[in-house]
């Protein structure tokens, strides 16, 4: 009895100073700042305006696709002419719109806080990528621009994934030796001639990847490129099946 009403005792101090925290800062929008229910969350109005990705999707990258399911495998064009290294690959958004400002935000912005959430809405899309003994590891970044962030955004979304999922993390299990430069505008090929040898295992991790399978975080896949270059990495230094798991997609019509 004793321990049952210290219990509540607790709970009820718990709930008086998060509800004193609520009146000072009351949570608010993670997208446009007004008030709403509930911490790290999204008003009506800018759910609405987020493009999450649901219905039929690639199973290799996971770019929404026309049609309805039919108990097969299917995948997009461009995974069909250019196979991955990768077994399955999901995403939570598309890249446009809302999706992208928040990204923006987390990416650029010093708004780390928006990794809770995005990892929540990763962890609901990539349901059936989980496996037991899996390993989620972040795309690196490069030291230079670590210093210039202060954060990897990857690494963030991979920390909370872990947290949603109970899968063990491996922040550094991969590094960026090489500074590759920005792969926006550039060609399928212009990226894989970018990412050669740009990316190799942690000399202190490869333990890790020994006979494991892994899931590869990142916040953004457009052609799939930097995921490909972790992807043949992992796989060369013995791990057994690779996933990937983006919190935004870019799609061709988007």
């Amino acid at each position: 009895m004793e321990s049952g009403s210290f219990i509540r005792r607790n709970y009820r101090i718990r709930r008086r100073i998060q509800t004193a925290v609520e009146l000072i800062y009351p949570p608010r929008c993670l997208g446009c700042g007004e008030l709403t229910e509930s911490d790290f969350g999204l008003c009506g109005t800018c759910w609405r305006d987020t493009p999450f990705i649901g219905g039929l999707v690639c199973h290799s990258c996971g770019v929404p696709l026309p049609g309805e399911a039919d108990g097969h495998r299917i995948e997009c064009d461009d995974c069909m002419k250019t196979p991955r290294p990768w077994k399955d690959g999901r995403a939570a958004l598309l890249y446009h719109g809302r999706a992208r400002s928040l990204i923006l935000a987390l990416k650029h912005g010093d708004r780390p806080e928006l990794a809770r959430p995005a990892a929540l809405w990763m962890a609901r899309a990539g349901q059936g990528l989980f496996h037991d003994d899996m390993v989620i590891a972040p795309v690196p970044l490069h030291w230079s621009r670590l210093l210039r962030r202060r954060y990897n955004q990857s690494a963030l979304l991979a920390r909370h994934l872990g947290l949603q999922t109970g899968l063990d993390v491996c922040p550094d299990l991969l590094q960026r030796r090489v500074r590759t430069p920005v792969l926006d505008g550039k060609t399928a090929t212009e990226r894989a001639e970018a990412l050669s040898g740009a990316i190799a295992p942690h000399p202190r991790r490869q333990h890790w990847l020994q006979g494991r399978d892994i899931l590869l975080v990142d916040d953004v896949m457009t052609s799939g490129a930097t995921l490909a270059a972790c992807a043949r990495v992992c796989l060369a230094a013995g791990a057994n099946h690779i996933f990937v798991l983006a919190l935004a997609r870019v799609a061709k019509d988007a």
